[in-house]
């Protein structure tokens, strides 16, 4: 793995990998052990759209495992004012260690993985959000033991969430399940991968049925303001409440990418009562992401 830019990037094994690892950074952290595998080295973070959980993580993984991370707004370089993103890229590699970029568009990611000279991280774009995705698994797999089997259900937007839980459940051998208003559908290419580990539905009731895990996400994401209207109005009976959760596995967990837009997307009674898994789940941004900068910086992981 030179590059992280979509779950799709990954096999398996590696996403095994990243999150067996990732089990260790944490525990070893909770217990005083550090790991400063990257003292001295920087991480770049270009951001186009803004951020809290992503922001925040990266920096303070950064921090955690001895090296810096440089925080870039579209206003504090050149890309942001026309200037190429394979220049950007090439200027970057003589100056940093790695690269982490929070954008639209996905041919934005790959330019900058095809130029840069050094590991470039998805933070996300309109396409994926791997990052994200390893992080939801993490906190599967802690309350599950196995992801292997589980079935995930998506409500909501055929977004950038959707795409990387697609492909990152069916590739941990998941069923995953995405219901969505019709005009909302995911990916085409995400689900013709996922083959026939994938249950497309407009009916949420049908997605949630039995599912070991629901999810959930805004309805208009950044950069769609202007549609929420249209979106509320669309996504009608797409809500996460106690009546679609009674439909679910009675041990099933409840995740949320976070910001939660309550009484929307999800009530208030189901978010407070996973609260817990939720933000497990956030913290887990922080543990999955080091991992991630581990291997990918790195070079090596830290010994046992």
């Amino acid at each position: 793995m030179q590059d992280l830019l979509s779950i799709s990037d990954l096999t398996k094994a590696g996403i095994q990998k990243i999150l067996n690892l990732a089990d260790q950074l944490k525990f070893d952290q909770k217990n005083g052990i550090p790991h400063r595998v990257l003292e001295g080295k920087v991480l770049a973070m270009l951001f186009r759209k803004s951020s809290t959980r992503t922001r925040v993580s990266f920096e303070t993984g950064m921090y955690q495992l001895g090296g810096h991370a440089m925080f870039l707004s579209a206003a504090d370089i050149q890309m942001g004012r026309g200037e190429p993103v394979r220049d950007t890229a090439r200027v970057l590699s003589r100056y940093a260690d790695g690269i982490m970029i929070r954008t639209f568009a996905q041919s934005e990611v790959t330019e900058l993985a095809e130029y840069a000279d050094i590991p470039v991280i998805n933070g996300l774009t309109d396409y994926a959000h791997p990052c994200q995705v390893l992080s939801d698994l993490m906190t599967v797999r802690e309350r599950m033991t196995a992801l292997e089997g589980l079935t995930l259900c998506f409500i909501g937007d055929g977004n950038n969430m959707a795409n990387s839980l697609i492909a990152g459940g069916a590739l941990c051998g998941m069923k995953v399940r995405v219901a969505t208003p019709e005009g909302y559908e995911p990916d085409a290419g995400v689900c013709a991968r996922a083959g026939a580990a994938l249950t497309l539905t407009h009916d949420p009731r049908e997605a949630a049925r039995g599912a070991d895990v629901v999810y959930t996400d805004v309805w208009a994401s950044m950069g769609q303001e202007d549609e929420t209207a249209e979106r509320v109005k669309a996504f009608q009976g797409f809500q996460v409440n106690a009546e679609l959760m009674r439909l679910a596995s009675p041990r099933a967990m409840v995740l949320h990418c976070l910001p939660a837009h309550r009484e929307e997307e999800i009530t208030a009674e189901v978010f407070e009562a996973h609260a817990a898994d939720i933000f497990e789940q956030a913290e887990n941004r922080l543990h999955a992401q080091k991992a991630v900068m581990c291997l990918l910086m790195g070079g090596e992981t830290p010994p046992r």
